[in-house]
């Protein structure tokens, strides 16, 4: 028995299959502007699985994503009303993203409480799990990337540069000037929002990122003690246990197997 799982962010919609004890080998990836019913065809036509969970930061797309899965078998779109093994501490439940809730469930279970995940995306994130468990809240700033294309947008001389890590702090190009300010002053503003949330949080929570630019900022950061791609997906995982398994709703996600 094999679920679908379904990673639909803003920029790219990413598919994995798990089972109760794993995620499994097949990957699947689609940039989220072509999801539609004839691409998801294309990449799901041959793909075998009783039940799919999509977990999406994109109404249109998840209503398109919903729509197709639903011809394959019983479909679960996350929320806060998911069975996600933790409690959630939040005013408004339902304003909390469905792959910030992915990520809190996937740190409990791979990482263990208290967890900060910050999810270095189109946006970066940083979701709190406190050690009871529960979802505790946590900050949105814009992503590395949309920093970098902005400057490029609004100035006539700044190119769109490839992030990668700087030679020295002191530019000698505007390329390199640019990749300095990028990379440094992003490390610098993670570090300041992670001070804060630490202060507030108590305790030593592990903290874990995930994400496109997520190796790249952790280089520097002795702070981030690992970088784990898979989180968002092992947590949709979990979550479609307890949504297809008798039995498996309470408690948390056994049997995990740590892929990074």
């Amino acid at each position: 028995m094999a679920w679908l799982l379904v990673d639909n962010s803003n920029s790219r919609t990413k598919f994995a299959l798990g089972d109760g004890d794993r995620l499994l080998d097949w990957r699947g990836v689609l940039p989220t502007a072509d999801v539609n019913q004839d691409s998801l065809s294309d990449l799901l036509g041959f793909v075998s699985f009783s039940g799919s969970v999509v977990g999406s930061v994109v109404p249109e797309k998840a209503a398109e994503l919903s729509r197709f899965l639903e011809t394959r078998g019983p479909c679960h779109l996350l929320d806060h009303g998911s069975p996600l093994g933790m409690a959630i501490d939040y005013p408004d439940p339902a304003g909390i993203g469905a792959d910030r809730l992915a990520n809190g469930v996937g740190a409990a279970v791979r990482h263990g409480v208290p967890a900060i995940v910050i999810d270095f995306g189109t946006a970066v994130t940083f979701d709190v799990i406190s050690a009871e468990p529960a979802y505790c809240g946590g900050v949105i700033a814009p992503g590395l990337g949309a920093m970098t294309g902005y400057l490029a947008r609004r100035t006539a001389l700044l190119p769109v540069i490839e992030l990668e890590e700087p030679a020295s702090a002191i530019g000698k190009s505007t390329t390199h000037a640019m990749q300095a300010g990028a990379v440094f002053g992003y490390r610098g503003l993670v570090r300041g929002i992670l001070e804060k949330i630490r202060a507030e949080l108590g305790g030593e929570p592990r903290i874990i990122a995930t994400g496109g630019d997520a190796a790249l900022i952790a280089r520097g950061m002795p702070e981030i003690e690992v970088v784990d791609p898979e989180i968002t997906l092992d947590g949709l995982r979990c979550i479609a246990r307890r949504v297809f398994m008798a039995g498996a709703n309470e408690g948390p996600c056994t049997n995990i197997v740590i892929t990074t």
